[in-house]
């Protein structure tokens, strides 16, 4: 299992504090809701080009380990 918090950073001078993608401005709540949305894992990908694979991992995990 990923560990999602390793990938996934919450500071309050980034994106508000919410979560994103470490190294990155990519909200989680924005990868889950493109895969909400039916997109698949490669078009989010494509949609997010600083992100990768692993981290959409981070972002589902993080999710259920909250």
């Amino acid at each position: 299992m990923v560990d999602g918090k390793a990938r996934i950073i919450s500071l309050p001078d980034v994106c508000h504090g919410k979560p994103c993608i470490r190294g990155t401005r990519v909200l989680v709540s924005s990868v889950l809701g493109s895969l909400a949305a039916g997109f698949s894992r490669d078009e989010v990908l494509a949609s997010y080009p600083g992100i990768r694979a692993e981290d959409i991992d981070a972002a589902l995990a993080f999710t259920v380990e909250g």
